[in-house]
């Protein structure tokens, strides 16, 4: 089964959607309890962060509810995550987002090494279809062409210090980082389920993992 986390942001709706068109039944998870092996089976087989959100506030959230060790633990165990928008941001080590709070640094999830920076442009968000280059040894994006249009919506953008996870790319005022894989992880800055057909092609790629 899949499992959708819940955790307050919108957008949830157009994923659990997109997930009904392909003929899948996803579930929104009622805790972070389920994703931890309940006897010898787990309850979920893979799972999707997606929305929109603060990375701040969000963080907060997670840390609070318990999610937070939870995702950790999942992706440690090399089981099947998908992060989209704010489910990618929170993969680093911190955000612009969200400055030192007297001197404290708010710390993300921390299991990619690196920091989620501001657009330096006077055009933020950067809202819309943009054409998003691809590697062509990439299992996400199997079967499509390396330049693709997706939809996207973020003031953000993730930068990692080392781009050997890095599977796609895009332009906005600088080259930023659109996608990762690593192992059964992957995160996109862009929205598959508002990215028509490709985005579509995306998500069955990763439900074959």
């Amino acid at each position: 089964m899949i499992g959708v986390i819940d955790y307050g942001a919108g957008n949830l709706g157009s994923v659990m959607n997109a997930l009904f068109r392909l003929g899948k039944n996803p579930r929104f998870l009622r805790g972070p309890e389920e994703l931890r092996t309940s006897g010898r089976k787990a309850r979920f087989e893979r799972i999707i962060f997606p929305g929109d959100g603060h990375f701040a506030r969000t963080m907060e959230s997670l840390t609070q509810t318990g999610y937070a060790q939870a995702i950790c633990e999942w992706i440690a165990a090399d089981k099947p995550f998908l992060g989209i928008c704010i489910g990618l941001q929170l993969l680093f080590e911190s955000s612009e987002e969200a400055p030192p709070v007297d001197g404290k640094t708010i710390k993300g999830l921390s299991v990619i090494s690196g920091s989620v920076k501001r657009f330096p442009g006077r055009k933020v968000p950067h809202i819309g279809w943009n054409k998003t280059q691809t590697r062509q040894d990439s299992r996400l994006f199997r079967g499509l062409e390396q330049d693709m249009f997706f939809y996207y919506i973020h003031s953000y953008y993730a930068a990692p210090k080392d781009r050997i996870f890095q599977t796609a790319s895009a332009d906005y005022y600088l080259n930023f980082c659109s996608g990762l894989e690593m192992g059964a992880l992957a995160a996109l800055q862009f929205h598959p389920e508002k990215s028509g057909s490709a985005g579509i092609r995306v998500i069955e790629n990763w439900l074959s993992y």
